[in-house]
C-alpha cells in the first residue's frame, strides 16, 4: 500500500511541477501585465490632465505682466476642487508663493519637477512621495514666463491615495479571477490525474500478481483509450503466460512419460536377457529389437528436445548448400516406406517428371522435417492405413504435399498445432514440439509449412519453397 501511495505521490507532484506550474506563471504574467496596464492607464490620463490644467493656467499669466503676483494669488484662491488638487504658485527662487491650502506658503518642496521647470522653461511632472508627508502625490509644474523670462511656475499637485487604491481593486479582482481559473485548472487535472494513476496502480497491483504466479488473473477494463489499450495488452498477456505455463506443465508430464514408457521396455528387455530368462534364440532377438526400437525412439525424442532448445537460446543454425530437394524427399520416403510396410500403413509417392534447380538449403534439416512429417502422419493419422507424398512446381515455387487418411484435426486446434508444447486433443505419443521445430526449419528456408484438413477427411501438411530466381 505503502508502495502504491508513493507513485500515486510522485505522478502528481510531478503534475503539479509540469503543469500547474506553467498555469501559474501564465496567469501571474497576465495580472502582472494587467496591473501595468491598468496603472499606466490611470497615471497617463491623470497625467494628460494635469499638465494640460497647469498649461492652461500658466498662459494666463501673459494678460497680467505686470501684476503676476496679484493675479497668482487671486488665481490660486479661486481654484475649485480644492479637495482633489493643491494649487500652487512657485516663484523664481522655487519657494511656494501662493497656495490654496494656504498650509504650504514659502515652503520649498524640493520635488524634481520644480526645478527643472524653472531651468528648463518647460512643463515637467513628478510621481512619488511627499518629502514632507509621505503621501503618494503627483505633481505637475508649468513655467510662467514673462517677456521671456522664466518668473515662477503654476504647480498642481493631487494624492493618488485614490487611484492607487482603484488599482489594488483592480488587481484583486484579477487575482481573483486568476486564483478561481487555477483552481478550476486544478480540480479538472486532479480528477484527470485520478482517472489515470488509479487505473494504472490497479494495473500495477494486477502485473505484481501476475509476476507472482497468479497467471491469467484480468483486470477490469474502464476506460477504451490508452489506458483500455493497457488493460487489454496486460490481459491478454495474462491469458497467453497462463496458457504457455499450462502448456509448459503438460509438456513436461509429457516428456516424462514419453521416456519413461521406453525407458521402461528397454530395462525389463535388458533385465530379463541379462538374468537368463529368456533362453529362445528368436525371443532374445526380438527383445533386442524392442531395445534398438525404443533407444532410437529415445534417441529421437533428445534430439528433438536439443533441436527446440538452439531455437529458443538463438543457437539453431543452418549449413547451407546447393542441394537436391526432390533427392531428399525420395530418401525419406525410401526410408519410411518399408517401416509403414510393417505397421500395415501404404505409403504413395507422386513424383513429378520434371527436374528441379538446385536449391540453396541445408539438407540435414530438410530431411528432419520431412522425416518429421512422414512420422506425426502416421502417428496421427496411421488410422487410414495410407500416407500419400507428392513433389510438383507452382510458379516460382516447389510444393510438397504429406497427407494422411486419418480423422484429421479438430477445426478449433487447427490454429495452434505448430505452437511449442501444444498437443491438442490426439492421444499419440510425442513431446508437442516437433510441428514448431519444422516450421521453424522451414521460415529459415524463407518458405512456408501449412497444416490444414483435406478433403474428403485426413490431414495434409503443404511446404511452399522458393526455387533459386525468387529468392531474396
Amino acid at each position: 500500500m505503502k508502495m502504491k501511495m508513493k507513485k500515486i505521490t510522485g505522478i502528481r507532484r510531478r503534475w503539479i511541477f509540469n503543469s500547474i506550474s506553467v498555469v501559474l506563471f501564465i496567469v501571474l504574467l497576465a495580472v502582472t501585465a494587467f496591473t501595468v496596464a491598468m496603472g499606466s492607464y490611470y497615471y497617463t490620463n491623470m497625467l494628460y490632465t494635469l499638465e494640460a490644467t497647469a498649461d492652461g493656467a500658466a498662459s494666463q499669466f501673459r494678460y497680467f505682466q505686470n501684476s503676476y503676483y496679484t493675479f497668482a494669488q487671486s488665481f490660486v484662491n479661486t481654484t475649485a476642487d480644492r479637495e482633489k488638487l493643491e494649487v500652487e504658485f512657485i516663484d523664481a527662487s522655487g519657494l511656494i508663493r501662493y497656495s490654496s491650502s494656504d498650509l504650504t506658503a514659502f515652503r520649498s518642496p524640493g520635488t524634481p519637477d520644480i526645478s527643472e521647470a524653472l531651468a528648463q522653461g518647460r512643463t515637467r511632472s513628478w510621481t512619488g512621495s511627499d518629502p514632507g508627508t509621505g503621501e503618494h502625490i503627483m505633481a505637475v509644474s508649468s513655467p510662467v514666463i514673462i517677456k521671456g523670462e522664466v518668473v515662477g511656475a503654476m504647480r498642481y499637485v493631487t494624492s493618488l491615495r485614490l487611484v492607487d487604491r482603484q488599482i489594488i481593486l483592480i488587481v484583486g479582482a484579477a487575482l481573483g479571477i486568476g486564483v478561481g481559473i487555477l483552481a478550476m485548472v486544478y480540480f479538472s487535472n486532479l480528477y484527470f490525474v485520478r482517472s489515470i494513476v488509479e487505473p494504472v496502480a490497479g494495473i500495477t497491483e494486477t502485473a505484481k500478481r501476475i509476476a507472482e504466479g497468479s497467471y491469467g488473473v484480468q483486470i477490469d477494463k474502464q476506460y477504451d483509450d490508452e489506458i483500455g489499450d493497457l488493460t487489454d495488452a496486460i490481459n491478454d498477456m495474462s491469458l497467453k503466460i497462463k496458457q504457455t505455463e499450462k502448456l509448459q506443465s503438460e509438456f513436461i508430464s509429457s516428456v516424462s512419460h514419453e521416456l519413461r514408457t521406453p525407458l521402461t521396455a528397454i530395462n525389463g528387455w535388458a533385465e530379463t536377457i541379462m538374468n537368463g530368462e529368456v533362453r529362445d534364440a528368436s525371443d532374445v532377438k526380438k527383445g533386442m529389437g524392442i531395445i534398438v526400437s525404443e533407444a532410437r525412439r529415445l534417441t529421437n525424442m533428445v534430439e528433438e528436445l536439443l533441436e527446440f532448445s538452439r531455437i529458443s537460446d538463438g543457437r539453431f543454425t543452418l549449413s547451407v548448400e546447393p542441394m537436391d530437394i526432390k533427392a531428399e524427399l525420395e530418401d525419406a520416403v525410401y526410408t519410411y516406406r518399408e517401416f509403414f510396410r510393417r505397421e500395415g500403413i501404404e505409403l504413395i509417392h507422386t513424383d513429378c517428371e520434371e527436374e528441379f534447380p538446385l536449391i540453396s538449403g541445408d539438407p540435414e534439416r530438410l530431411r528432419q522435417v520431412f522425416c518429421n512429417l512422414l512420422d506425426n502422419a502416421a502417428k496421427h493419422g496411421g488410422s487410414g492405413k495410407r500416407i500419400d507424398t507428392a513433389i510438383f512446381q507452382e510458379g516460382n515455387q516447389v510444393v510438397i504435399t504429406i497427407r494422411d487418411y486419418g480423422p484429421g484435426i479438430p477445426e478449433e486446434e487447427l490454429p495452434h498445432v505448430k505452437y511449442k508444447f501444444y498437443k491438442g486433443s490426439s492421444k499419440a505419443r510425442g513431446s508437442g514440439i516437433g510441428l514448431a521445430v519444422c516450421d521453424e526449419i522451414i521460415t529459415r528456408h524463407e518458405g512456408t509449412l501449412e497444416i490444414g484438413n483435406a478433403e474428403g477427411g485426413g490431414c495434409v501438411v503443404t511446404i511452399h519453397l522458393p526455387l533459386p530466381e525468387n529468392r531474396t
